[in-house]
């Protein structure tokens, strides 16, 4: 090891400028380019900063050094001590923060070699993302993985410096907690202390926030870590972070005005972009009858149209008279000027939407003489006109109609509008759109379980005048709860919460939680309530997801460090892994896999 290796480094490499000319200095990093002109060698050191480019001249250094140089290779760790010059007329690189100066090397180190790499750092885009995944350290050289991890960073303080300077307090919350399940499975640990007894790790720190409202911290926020054993889904992830806030005394106009701010600053502060607030209100229901659901991407309109009592008369297409009279819905969209869709490309969007359920796509175009479609005979003229006003249809235009149960119709015509604003362009990718959506039903049904079950989590408050629904019609009671979409994604959502035990405990009967059951599983809940809780709110965020928006990326685990594959899988560690026979013993555990297989 030579003198280099211990020497303080002067400047970081993207550090230096031409005001640095002159400048004896010491940089150290990765060698990112090497490039051998015969009498010179050029290198490309980097570090977290960028590039700056140094310069090995056997004029300024031993003819031993030199040549020693020419086995330097990509991805070495190299420090060199040398002078700033500027670099030669003609030479200037202004694609780098760098590029008016050059160092000119005295001396240099080779402080580490570098095996040949699986994969080129400037080639990604063509490599097998597991690969990627395990060589995450390699992967995570790259400057667009650089930007990304610089820019987690800098939300971080965005958004605790907003919070904080809004009178937040953050607190931790329990990482090993208790088995409450309702909704994902749990993570659970074993206890070795306490024999056939676990912990979970938390879905959210939701009842240790509401708990700290009953402690009168009034309001609390937290960049937390939050666990979910869920099946494999793109874009999630089993370990995620979220911002969490909670307030009491708070009404959701308040809540909303503190959020809409929030936003305001993380995209003045990370994008330089003005956000205007205050920010679109969508009742659920109308989200789901203009868009099929409840995260509308509403930067373009193309909306779904209900034209289910428009042909309950005048009509004897079979299809639609079947599902009217079956209680489904006839819905669709108008496609602007689109009415030369091929009978190849409507039979390609027929078998797209047949992956939601739905049996067919019945289409018309729109003509100068009214429309035109094989199944136009089906109708009567009246009808027809009908359905064009329904649809506020126009020449040229093309209107595409699915018949079923409303869940179906709903989950394909949202794909199928989401799909045709993509391939039609009608989407502007640089515009940044924000909607609250609201009037939540407090209670959906669940087929596999044949009972009611909370639609956000069973915490959430009834609308005050229908508390009393929850034992005579429970799907009839409307939630206090909000959900933030943000160009079609859900990036937040949160509710009023329940601050009564007899409201608490009427919610957990009305999901088919028994008292023994709600005593045995949110016991410590119920009584904190009984302590003189106030009334609270608050709202989650998925940090991770709001991250990947900010940045374009498509998937989170561009803008995760080290995550997991869609399947839950560590290509880099190899978790999860067997473990050692004598750890299960001392947890009192015995798997039963291989009876499994």
């Amino acid at each position: 090891m030579g003198e280099l290796a211990t020497k303080r480094r002067t400047y970081y490499c993207g550090e230096l400028r031409s005001d640095n000319i002159g400048e004896v200095v010491v940089l150290k990093g990765w060698i990112h380019r090497r490039r051998d002109h015969g009498g010179l060698i050029f290198i490309d050191l980097r570090d977290r900063t960028g590039l700056c480019q140094v310069v090995l001249n056997p004029e300024t250094m031993s003819r031993e050094d030199f040549n020693k140089a020419h086995a330097l290779r990509n991805e070495g760790v190299l420090a060199v001590e040398g002078s700033v010059t500027a670099r030669p007329e003609g030479t200037v690189n202004p694609n780098i923060a760098t590029g008016e100066i050059e160092v000119r090397v005295s001396i240099f180190e080779l402080l580490n070699t570098a095996a040949p790499l699986p994969f080129r750092l400037d080639e990604y885009t063509t490599i097998n993302e597991e690969i990627r995944l395990r060589y995450r350290y390699l992967d995570l050289r790259r400057e667009e993985m650089q930007r990304n991890i610089r820019t987690r960073a800098k939300l971080y303080s965005v958004v605790r410096n907003y919070l904080n300077a809004g009178g937040f307090i953050e607190i931790e919350t329990p990482i090993l907690t208790k088995s409450t399940p309702e909704g994902a499975r749990d993570f659970l640990v074993p206890s070795r202390l306490s024999p056939g007894q676990f912990y979970a790790l938390p879905q959210s720190p939701q009842l240790f926030k509401q708990l700290l409202m009953v402690a009168c911290y009034d309001k609390y926020y937290q960049i937390a870590r939050c666990f979910r054993d869920e099946d494999f889904r793109a874009n999630r992830q089993p370990e995620f972070t979220q911002i969490d806030i909670e307030m009491s005394f708070i009404q959701p106009d308040e809540l909303f005005a503190v959020i809409e701010g929030m936003m305001q600053t993380i995209y003045r502060e990370i994008c330089d972009i003005a956000i205007s607030v205050p920010f679109a209100r969508l009742p659920y229901s109308e989200a789901m009858l203009k868009y099929g659901t409840d995260k509308p991407d509403i930067r373009f309109g193309m909306t779904i149209e209900d034209a289910t009592d428009v042909v309950q008369h005048g009509c004897e297409f079979r299809i639609f008279s079947e599902v009217s009279k079956a209680g489904g819905v006839i819905r669709g969209i108008c496609v602007p000027g689109e009415s030369k869709f091929s009978r190849k490309q409507l039979d390609d969007l027929t078998s797209f939407v047949g992956t939601y359920g739905a049996k067919g796509l019945a289409w018309f175009r729109v003509t100068t003489e009214g429309l035109s479609s094989p199944i136009a005979k089906f109708f009567t003229s009246d009808t027809l006109k009908a359905l064009t006003d329904r649809m506020k249809a126009k020449p040229n235009d093309l209107l595409l109609f699915i018949a079923d149960s409303e869940k179906v119709v709903c989950a394909a015509l949202d794909s199928l509008r989401l799909r045709l604003g993509k391939e039609l362009s009608l989407i502007d990718p640089k515009k940044v759109t924000f909607v609250w959506i609201v009037d939540f039903p407090m209670l959906e049904w669940d087929e596999k379980e044949r009972r009611f079950a909370a639609m956000h989590h069973p915490f959430t408050s009834p609308v005050p005048e229908d508390i009393s629904l929850l034992e005579t019609a429970p799907g009839k009671a409307r939630a206090l709860a909000y959900d933030l979409v943000l160009n079609g994604e859900e990036i937040g959502g949160g509710s009023i919460r329940i601050h009564r035990r007899d409201v608490q405990e009427k919610v957990f009967g009305a999901i088919g939680i028994s008292p023994e059951e709600s005593q045995r599983r949110f016991g410590f809940l119920l009584e904190a309530l009984s302590f003189g809780a106030p009334p609270h709110g608050g709202i989650a965020f998925g940090f991770d997801r709001i991250l990947m928006i900010l940045l374009g990326e498509q998937s989170i685990r561009e803008v995760i460090p080290f995550p997991k594959t869609q399947s839950g899988l560590c290509p880099l560690t190899g978790a999860p892994s067997d473990v050692d026979e004598g750890q299960l013993r001392e947890l009192y555990i015995k798997t039963i896999v291989d009876n499994l297989k």
